[in-house]
């Protein structure tokens, strides 16, 4: 029974990156602004079990392989370095109490109230709010986000305890090195957090059902990533099915694998499960709301994140597209920003993505085959990181910056790089898409020397045929 209703001009469900900066922005706009949060800490899959801590272990992991591997080509000697598991662990969790303190902290700053509990939507846009006590409080929205995220995947014979068979979660919490990891899905997920624990020890197999890792991005980038994670010594077989699981041993769990109409068996002491992510609707009866949903279950927006439902909005991964925590975060900003009256709509165009393996993996825009296939008239430029000063004093040579630009205007159609700090490297790219640049706008602007940066520019000087440093 409710024992209070409380007025409120936005209630967002869902205090994840989409949902803590709708808030936020709501805040700052003037509006009474509620968020809803079942979780003991704010920020999300994202900053909890997602983005943050996973960053955090592929850091640490990789320190780990420089003081084996590459730190005696610098002239620093380390001898017998190991893993301190536990450690590494804990500077992760360190890690993200610190970002779910921030979040906290910019709530009390805006004066956003946190409704702890678990938030069911009602018709009439009220949202009842049940606390771990059992008690509910019930607000009034005039306005409500639905900001309630994704879930991990399950195969039907490959159930998640977290220990054996684990999703991003369990895999973000392992108290051993496992001697064989098995990664089901070579997507992002799969491809960083197989990477953390091959560097840790692990003789790691990644298992991709289409004919290629990373589906969708541009097939240079494919191509070449999947030389690089070869090298460094991933398996990665694609092509193949996982049919089922035997764990009746407390050891290890055996997977039955199908390539080209031939069965294996491959055994692994963890299996991770990775192979998407499906809306969570927890506490959103859409049937009985009336709230359309698109066919895969996200539910139904337009381009101001509007629902159906009349002062009804949705966010982030539960409304489907790219599922994306910058993305969530801009959509919660648009969904704000759109209550309290502002013309504004979300511009899906110039999104980037970013693969936090080593190297990285970034992109923005059309893939070449995404053009090819358009029948636009096109032209690209290639520049390696093997051709630029800062790269090899890094010691980051691996990969290469590709841009796509229209034959005829030369605006950016896209832009895909492999190779050392590609998220960061891809941002000027983003910028140029946003506002329809040309190659030639980064190719006559000065980048500083020596930087990762020329990378960027020599690649947007081969579209124009007349790169430099090749």
């Amino acid at each position: 029974m409710a024992t209070e209703t409380i007025a409120a001009d936005v209630v967002v469900i869902g205090g994840g990156p989409g949902g803590y900066v709708a808030s936020i922005r709501a805040a700052q706009l003037g509006l009474k602004t509620v968020c809803v949060e079942l979780d003991k800490t704010l920020g999300g899959t994202c900053v909890n079990v997602g983005c943050i801590p996973s960053k955090a272990l592929l850091t640490s992991s990789e320190h780990f392989e420089f003081a084996r591997h590459d730190a005696a080509e610098h002239g620093i000697v380390i001898e017998n370095a190991t893993v301190d598991l536990a450690q590494m662990m804990k500077r992760k969790n360190d890690v993200v109490g610190a970002n779910t303190k921030g979040v906290e902290f910019l709530f009390k700053k805006n004066k956003v109230t946190w409704a702890r509990g678990a938030g069911t939507l009602k018709p009439g846009n009220l949202v009842d709010v049940t606390a771990a006590d059992g008690t509910v409080t019930t607000y009034a929205a005039r306005n409500v986000i639905i900001a309630t995220g994704s879930s991990s995947i399950e195969l039907p014979f490959l159930k998640f305890d977290e220990t054996r068979v684990v999703s991003n979660i369990g895999a973000l919490q392992l108290s051993v090195i496992p001697k064989r990891m098995i990664v089901v899905g070579g997507g992002v997920i799969g491809l960083e957090l197989g990477s953390v624990w091959r560097r840790l020890g692990s003789a790691v197999t990644v298992v991709e059902f289409m004919p290629t890792i990373l589906p969708g991005n541009d097939d240079d980038i494919i191509k070449e990533a999947t030389k690089v994670f070869g090298k460094q010594g991933l398996t990665i077989r694609t092509g193949a099915k996982v049919t089922a699981a035997d764990r009746s041993s407390p050891d290890v769990v055996r997977l039955t694998v199908e390539t080209n109409g031939a069965s294996e068996t491959l055994e692994a002491e963890v299996v991770l499960v990775s192979v998407g992510r499906r809306p969570m609707l927890h506490g959103i009866d859409a049937q009985a709301l009336g709230l359309a949903l698109q066919q895969n279950g996200a539910i139904a927006v337009d381009d101001q994140l509007r629902t159906n439902l009349p002062g009804v909005y949705a966010i982030g991964d539960v409304a489907g597209g790219k599922l994306l925590a910058h993305k969530a975060e801009d959509e919660g900003m648009i969904a704000a920003e759109v209550i309290a009256g502002k013309p504004v709509h979300m511009h899906y165009a110039a999104i980037p993505g970013v693969v936090y393996t080593s190297p990285e993996i970034a992109s923005v825009g059309l893939t070449e085959g995404e053009v090819k296939a358009s029948g636009r008239a096109y032209k690209t430029g290639k520049f390696p990181f093997s051709a630029n000063g800062r790269a090899r004093c890094l010691g980051e040579t691996s990969g290469f910056v590709k841009i796509i630009a229209d034959a005829t205007t030369d605006e950016i159609l896209g832009c895909h790089i492999l190779g050392a700090n590609a998220g960061d490297l891809i941002q000027e790219v983003v910028l140029a898409v946003e506002y329809r640049g040309s190659s030639e706008d980064i190719a006559i602007t000065t980048h500083a020397h020596p930087t990762l940066g020329e990378t960027v520019k020599e690649a947007a000087l081969a579209v124009l045929g007349r790169a430099i440093h090749i």
